[in-house]
């Protein structure tokens, strides 16, 4: 695992994030990928819950971090208009009191404001350890970082934590959207989640869309709702994600 990352083996793909009230591309999500010059892509399955047991996921995390403050900084440099990159951050990281350290230094060396990235922390860490939870979303926005709950609705969600979750964005996980087209019941609970993160003043993600009858129901619930999903974009390496941000729109593609 060390040579690969000395190699470059651990390559940033990006998954655009649509807003549904315009159709534009609203941000994307960074998602590592491990290409091995034998093996070929190797799936995240198949070494990211390794990495999360043994440590060396800090490693990762940071080498993506790293590719997109490259990014944007070349956007930037480009006189282009930047959108906010989310990325995800291991609960390993919260081990060391300084843990953001490292991500600054990376950040000051391109010179990428703060406000253009997104750190993804999921659900699990709220309710394994609120009070952490809590100190990290207040130390990342003191820095200007945006915060966004991941994966809500894959586990324990509780919508009576969200009132004392200072987030910025709601990542609704594709198990909602899949429910909501079951029965009127869940569609339901998934307007009555929309509805309430929306009088909290934060923006909500829905993951998993993947056709067209999805996205028209999400824009009928709320046309803020930003949209993510195969129906737009599969995670594609960065000269493919740089032309899409070049056009700003990606033309719905509904999977067969």
């Amino acid at each position: 695992m060390h040579g690969a990352l000395e190699r470059g083996e651990f390559v940033a793909y990006f998954q655009p994030k649509q807003r549904l009230a315009d159709g534009s591309i609203g941000g994307a999500e960074a998602l590592v990928r491990w290409i091995d010059p034998v093996r070929g892509l190797v799936p995240p399955d198949d070494f990211v819950p390794y990495f999360e047991r043994n440590g060396f996921i800090i490693n990762v995390d940071l080498c993506v971090f790293e590719q997109v403050c490259a990014l944007l900084a070349s956007w930037i440099e480009q006189g282009r208009q930047p959108v906010p990159i989310s990325v995800n951050m291991s609960r390993a990281h919260l081990r060391e009191q300084d843990f953001l350290t490292p991500y600054e230094q990376i950040r000051a060396r391109y010179g990428v404001p703060a406000s253009l990235i997104e750190f993804e922390l999921t659900e699990t860490l709220v309710f394994g350890d609120p009070e952490t939870f809590m100190g990290v979303i207040d130390l990342l926005h003191a820095r200007g970082y945006r915060c966004s709950l991941d994966d809500f609705g894959s586990g324990y969600s509780s919508l009576g934590t969200l009132q004392n979750l200072p987030i910025d964005v709601l990542k609704l996980d594709r198990s909602f959207l899949m429910s909501s087209e079951s029965g009127e019941r869940c569609k339901a609970i998934l307007d009555g989640v929309v509805s309430i993160a929306d009088k909290l003043a934060v923006n909500v993600v829905v993951e998993g869309v993947e056709t067209r009858d999805q996205a028209s129901m999400l824009v009928r619930m709320d046309d803020r709702i930003i949209a993510q999903g195969f129906l737009y974009s599969r995670p594609v390496p960065r000269d493919v994600s740089d032309a899409q941000f070049a056009v700003g729109f990606i033309e719905p593609n509904e999977r067969p």
